[in-house]
C-alpha cells in the first residue's frame, strides 16, 4: 500500500548557509532523516546549539516534570511577535501563569457542551459549500479554512465568518499564513533586542492589519459587556473573568494578543488537520466508507452526545494528527545545566521537542509512515499515546483548546463523508511542508461527490 506523503530529508550534513535556507522554506525537509531513529541528536553552528530529543522520559522531564526549569525560547517566537505580542503562546514563567488562570476557565466544566450548537452551525454551513462543490475538484485546504475559521468566530465572538470585520480577518490570516516562514533570521542569530528583526514588510503589514480588526472585535465586545448585551460566548467569558490572584482583568491589546493566538491556534491549526484528515480517508476508500456509516448515528440537531459515539471518527483523527501534528515542532530552552543520555546539557541551549519525528519514530511504533487508524486499540498504539505522542503539546502547557479541536475535527469529519464521497487525484500527491503550520505546498486537491 503507498504510504501518506513525506517530504524527503536533506543530506546528513549541510552548510550552515544551506541549513538557513532550507529552515526558512520547510522546516520539514531541513531535517536529516538520522532525526527519525535517533534518541537525541545534537545540532551546532558558529550562533546557537540544539539538541533535538525524541527519548520519551526525556520529552516527559521538558514538558511535564519541570515545565517552568524549560520555557519556551526566545528565539522561535521572534518570528511570531509582530501577530501575537505577548500572547499565551509566547510568554514564560509569571506572565505566563497569570494569563493561564484567566483564559483556562473559558475551556473547564461545561464550556465545551455549550459552544457545541455554534460549532455544529458553522459546519452545517461548511458542509453547505462543499455540497455544492460536488462533481467537482476542490482545493480542500480553503475549504477547511474558511470552516475552522467560521467555528473560531462564532463560539469566540458569536458571530459568523459573514461577518464584514470576521471576513476581514479571515482573508488578512490566509495572507499572513502564506507570507511568513516558521524561522525568521532572528531565530538563528544571537542577535541584540535593540537589533531591527528584518521581518519582511508584507508580514508586517498583514499583522498590523490583523491586530487592528481583532482590535476592532475586542472594543465592539467591551462595550457590549458594559452595555450588559454581550453574548455569553468565550470572547466574554475570557474578558469578564479575573485573576483569582490579583483582580484584574486583560486589558484591550491583552485581549488583542490572546484572540490573535486563538485564532492562529484554532484556525490555522484545525483546518491544517482536517485538510489532512479529508485527504487519507480519500486516499484510503474502506475507511471513508466505514466512516461514513458510523456517521448515520449523527440526529439532524445538535446533540452534544452523539460526539462519544463517533469512535471511529476520532480514531481517524487521531491518526492524522499522528502523521500530520499541525505545529511540527517545538522549542524550549534550558535555565540551568542538565545531564541528558550521558551528556552535558549547557545552560542557554535550544531543546528541540519534535512531534513530527516521535509521533513517525522507528524504535517507538509499529508502522510508523503507515495510515493505520486501528493502531489505538493495539498495545503499541497505547503505549505511544501515553508516552509518544503530543499533537497538542503535553503538561502544563498542553494546548487548552485541545478539548475543542478534538470534537471539533471528529464532528466535521463525520458530518462531511456523511454525505460525501472524495477521492484523491493520483496526479496530485500533496506535499507536506511546514509554513505556520503543515500544510501542503500546492495545497490539496479532491473530488468531491454526493453519495
Amino acid at each position: 500500500m503507498t504510504l501518506p506523503p513525506k517530504p524527503a530529508s536533506r543530506p546528513d550534513k549541510v552548510s550552515l548557509w544551506r541549513y538557513l535556507q532550507l529552515g526558512r522554506q520547510d522546516l520539514l525537509s531541513a531535517q536529516p532523516e538520522r532525526l527519525y531513529r535517533a534518541w537525541m541528536a545534537e545540532f551546532r553552528t558558529p550562533f546557537f546549539r540544539s539538541y533535538l530529543v525524541n527519548q520519551p522520559d526525556l520529552v516527559k522531564t521538558v514538558l511535564k516534570d519541570r515545565p517552568l526549569d524549560f520555557p519556551k525560547s526566545a528565539r522561535i517566537s521572534e518570528g511570531l511577535r509582530p501577530l501575537l505580542g505577548e500572547s499565551v503562546f509566547l510568554t514564560n514563567g509569571a506572565q505566563w501563569q497569570r494569563q493561564r488562570r484567566i483564559i483556562d476557565p473559558a475551556f473547564e466544566g461545561g464550556r465545551l457542551r455549550e459552544t457545541y450548537p455554534a460549532m455544529w452551525a458553522a459546519s452545517q454551513a461548511a458542509l453547505a459549500r462543499l455540497s455544492a462543490r460536488a462533481g467537482e475538484t476542490v482545493e480542500i485546504e480553503e475549504q477547511t479554512s474558511h470552516a475552522a475559521a467560521d467555528i473560531i468566530f462564532r463560539t469566540l465572538f458569536s458571530i459568523p465568518i459573514e461577518d464584514d470585520l470576521a471576513a476581514q480577518v479571515f482573508h488578512e490570516f490566509r495572507a499572513y499564513q502564506r507570507t511568513q516562514p516558521i524561522l525568521n533570521l532572528a531565530a538563528f542569530l544571537p542577535l541584540p533586542r535593540w537589533m531591527p528583526r528584518f521581518f519582511r514588510s508584507d508580514t508586517k503589514a498583514a499583522a498590523k492589519r490583523i491586530r487592528g480588526l481583532i482590535t476592532a472585535l475586542c472594543e465592539r465586545r467591551r462595550a457590549e459587556i458594559e452595555a450588559g448585551t454581550a453574548p455569553d460566548d468565550l470572547a466574554t467569558k475570557i474578558m469578564t473573568t479575573a485573576d483569582p490572584e490579583t483582580g484584574e482583568t486583560f486589558s484591550t491589546e491583552e485581549m488583542v494578543d490572546q484572540v490573535a493566538i486563538f485564532f492562529l491556534a484554532g484556525h490555522e491549526t484545525s483546518a491544517s488537520a482536517l485538510a489532512w484528515a479529508l485527504y487519507l480517508v480519500a486516499t484510503h476508500p474502506d475507511w471513508q466508507e466505514r466512516l461514513a456509516e458510523e456517521a448515520q448515528l449523527l440526529g439532524e440537531a445538535p446533540d452534544f452526545a452523539d460526539i462519544a459515539k463517533l469512535r471511529l471518527s476520532r480514531d481517524v483523527f487521531r491518526e492524522t494528527l499522528r502523521l500530520y501534528p499541525p505545529v511540527p515542532m517545538m522549542v524550549r530552552e534550558t535555565t540551568c545545566p542538565e545531564r541528558f543520555r550521558d551528556r552535558e546539557v549547557p545552560e542557554g541551549v535550544q531543546i528541540v521537542l519534535s512531534p513530527w519525528h516521535q509521533h513517525r519514530h522507528a524504535r517507538l511504533l509499529d508502522n510508523p509512515d503507515g495510515f493505520d487508524p486501528g493502531r489505538w486499540g493495539t498495545e503499541n498504539g497505547r503505549s505511544c499515546a501515553r508516552e509518544a505522542y503530543m499533537p497538542f503539546s503535553a503538561g502544563a502547557r498542553v494546548c487548552t483548546g485541545a478539548g475543542f479541536a478534538m470534537v471539533e475535527g471528529v464532528l466535521m469529519l463525520s458530518l462531511i463523508l456523511r454525505d460525501l464521497k472524495l477521492t484523491a487525484l493520483p496526479e496530485k500527491t500533496p506535499e507536506p511542508v511546514a509554513f505556520l503550520t503543515v500544510r501542503a505546498r500546492d495545497g490539496i486537491h479532491l473530488r468531491v461527490e454526493r453519495r
